[in-house]
């Protein structure tokens, strides 16, 4: 392959071993500009970033998620922040008070922006030589990260991701996916073709795993069900309602169609 983005987003995968190496104080901000380039909904900047260096500071972050020794060992640790303090400013200089926090709309709208983020910052962090993985995991005690955070009301903290200098010899191999066919479905959506895909994939991976040494990862339908048999984050709902996300739809509020990133 010639497309040296294609290629780097094919290879992409979850680095969980670092060498110790600082990241670069220059690759950092140029990091962060690319994150900060990725669209959100109406431009309305609902993102903001806290970078986190100090290492004690990590090594929290690490056990809030769970005692993540991936966490504990990045070098850096950026938390992805829903945030309507900035829109909501906005909003009061044009007149008017902000409510779209109180809205699913509202809530959809930040983990989207925050998805679009986390990408936009791991691309920019791989093209530069380093390792990164997306962590849910700060969703697992969100109270002790708005603490940590120091997080206002009108944010939450919706994931985080690590940078580090990639292990060359601790590096994993790309992990399989499901059949392309039964992911980019054209036209319409067929559940038939979906279940038919789980099928397949949970043989691949477990090919897979085995081909890596790991015997005792579980397939793909146990993994899944493991997380997914239970509310695994049950604290979410009554962090999010405490920072202002109460979810309850407005009668008035216009509908609006728009995105413009």
């Amino acid at each position: 392959m010639t497309n040296t983005v294609l290629e780097q987003m094919m290879n992409r995968r979850s680095v969980r071993a670092f060498t110790g190496e600082a990241v670069k104080d220059e690759h950092l901000e140029l990091i962060l500009k690319a994150g900060q380039q990725a669209p959100t909904s109406i431009n309305g900047q609902q993102i903001s970033l806290v970078v986190t260096r100090d290492k004690d500071s990590i090594k929290k972050i690490a056990e809030i998620a769970g005692g993540q020794p991936q966490v504990a060992n990045a070098d850096v640790f950026i938390t992805v922040v829903i945030d309507y303090v900035r829109p909501g400013f906005a909003t009061f200089l044009a007149g008017e008070e902000i409510v779209i926090e109180k809205s699913a709309e509202g809530l959809l709208v930040g983990a989207v922006d925050a998805g679009i983020m986390t990408n936009a910052l791991q691309t920019a962090a791989e093209s530069l030589g380093y390792g990164s993985t997306a962590i849910g995991g700060i969703r697992r005690a969100p109270e002790e990260m708005i603490k940590l955070l120091g997080l206002p009301p009108r944010t939450y903290p919706i994931n985080g991701l690590t940078l580090g200098v990639p292990d060359a010899n601790k590096l994993p191999a790309v992990k399989p996916r499901v059949p392309l066919e039964t992911f980019a479905m054209h036209e319409k959506y067929n559940a038939k073709t979906v279940a038919d895909g789980v099928k397949v994939y949970d043989a691949t991976l477990r090919e897979w795993w085995d081909e890596q040494g790991m015997t005792e990862m579980p397939s793909y339908t146990v993994s899944t069900a493991a997380f997914y048999k239970s509310v695994y984050f049950p604290k979410v709902a009554t962090t999010l309602r405490a920072q202002g996300f109460d979810m309850e739809q407005p009668e008035w509020m216009p509908e609006v169609d728009t995105f413009d990133g």
